[in-house]
């Protein structure tokens, strides 16, 4: 056997002993935990602060803006910069941010303003540093870890929204600056943790590119992305499906309070919902291995027409938590493939601005299902409501089933591998990739193309 072929068939490291990811992980998982524990203290502290519902609401409209504002310019910052550097900025400014909240709350000096201003720094902050995150994965990881790294980090929010939402509201009983405390120390031990990275968070940008207009580099990213034709479809059916679910969250509430159960209910349900989720994210990697993209998705439609169905004919809580669970299981393995995809197939240079329009357009319909929800709640109530969203999912599921963008062929994901930083950084790698195909390696940011990939 040749060095070559040696090289070739040698196994890479398990994911478990990547110094650099395991750094980054747990790092962002500090940072995310923060994130959920500040997000659940932010309505809490106004309310009990000040009692007034509209404030509360302030605050909280405050703290999603940046999630429609930002998000696209984020991404071209993103590309544009160190990713590395932009994500201490990030972490340092939220230190700053968050511990004014604390050190206000204890000397008894804080301000609705105060708070409103807080929030919106600090999800701004946030989007800018999960865009940074997904993007340098790639270049952290060997590329036949990529689906298991993705996996687990859709896991670590999954566990952060499980253990933040109770954790936020147990540190606030303690005592009203503790989740903020709790944040700034969990943000500073984030920063540490990319101190301490060696590797670098992009490919090496060649040529000195000139500098050009945010609105032109938004553009690039979103001209990319309309041609990928299995994306576009995809994210079209992620946009449908989250205004349905949007819809489903409130008529869940109503359901439990015309049932004349207690709020507590709506725990149990919500936390046995959010298990099935992380367990989803778990199983998401190996299940992205093993079935192709379009039996998941289509799959997935169908057993979520299926699960939310089966909702509008029960009441039990137990039963409602498990079908709640259900979809989580399988939002959550769509997340890990969708993430899998996007991240191997696009372009270094576009890591961000890509990530941010597929979240702009996935996330961009919430505010539209939470307004339609309540107008058909307050017209039908909770069951019809229910059955009505079971429908239209069931609807959504055969239309994704006829798509041709979404039955059709995807590139080869051995080959788009290869457009990741450590086969175009590594002599090896390209003899590999000569040895098999006799020809030259993509570089690093091609990415495969077959017949109907792209629209002309």
């Amino acid at each position: 056997m040749t060095l070559v072929d040696a090289e070739a068939v040698e196994a890479p490291p398990p994911l478990r002993h990547n110094r650099e990811f395991l750094l980054l992980w747990s790092g962002a998982s500090l940072s995310f935990l923060a994130t959920r524990v500040t997000s659940v203290a932010y309505p809490l502290i106004v309310l009990w602060h000040t009692g007034s519902p509209l404030a509360m609401s302030v605050v909280t409209t405050a703290a999603l803006l940046p999630l429609l504002l930002v998000q696209l310019p984020a991404g071209a910052v993103v590309d544009r910069f160190d990713r590395r550097r932009l994500m201490l900025g990030c972490e340092a400014g939220r230190i700053l941010a968050v511990g004014s909240v604390a050190l206000a709350l204890a000397a008894g000096r804080l301000s609705v303003p105060h708070l409103a201003v807080v929030a919106f720094v600090e999800s701004a902050f946030a989007v800018f540093y999960r865009l940074a995150e997904r993007g340098a994965v790639r270049n952290l990881v060997h590329p036949a870890h990529l689906p298991a790294a993705l996996a687990q980090n859709e896991a670590r929010g999954r566990a952060a929204g499980l253990l933040g939402q109770p954790g936020g509201a147990l540190l606030y009983s303690a005592a009203r600056w503790l989740p903020f405390g709790f944040g700034a120390l969990a943000y500073a031990c984030s920063f540490v943790s990319l101190l301490l990275i060696r590797k670098d968070f992009q490919q090496e940008r060649t040529g000195a590119a000139a500098p050009r207009r945010m609105a032109t580099e938004v553009a690039e990213g979103m001209r990319w992305l309309w041609r990928q034709r299995f994306l576009r479809a995809a994210l079209g059916y992620v946009a449908g499906t989250n205004v349905l679910f949007q819809m489903l969250a409130l008529a869940l509430i109503l359901r439990v309070k015309e049932e004349g159960l207690p709020p507590s209910t709506l725990a149990i349900v919500m936390g046995v919902g959010g298990i099935g989720g992380l367990c989803g994210a778990l199983a998401g990697s190996r299940l992205e291995r093993r079935t192709s993209r379009r039996a998941l998705l289509i799959g997935g439609a169908v057993a979520w027409a299926l699960l939310i169905g089966a909702m509008g004919f029960t009441a039990e809580p137990l039963l409602l938590g498990l079908l709640y669970a259900g979809t989580g299981f399988v939002g959550a393995v769509f997340n890990v493939s969708a993430a899998v995809y996007q991240v191997r197939t696009t372009p270094d240079a576009l890591q961000g601005r890509v990530a941010a329009t597929a979240t702009l357009i996935g996330s961009g319909t919430n505010a539209l299902g939470s307004f339609a929800g309540g107008l058909l709640l307050a017209t039908w109530g909770a069951e019809p409501t229910v059955r009505a969203i079971a429908a239209a999912m069931a609807v959504l599921a055969l239309l994704a089933a006829l798509a041709p963008d979404l039955r059709r062929e995807l590139p080869d994901e051995a080959a788009a591998d290869g457009g990741g930083p450590h086969h175009a950084a590594r002599p090896a790698s390209g003899l590999e990739a000569r040895s098999r195909s006799g020809r030259k390696p993509p570089g690093p940011d091609d990415h495969p193309r077959t017949k109907g990939d792209e629209t002309p």
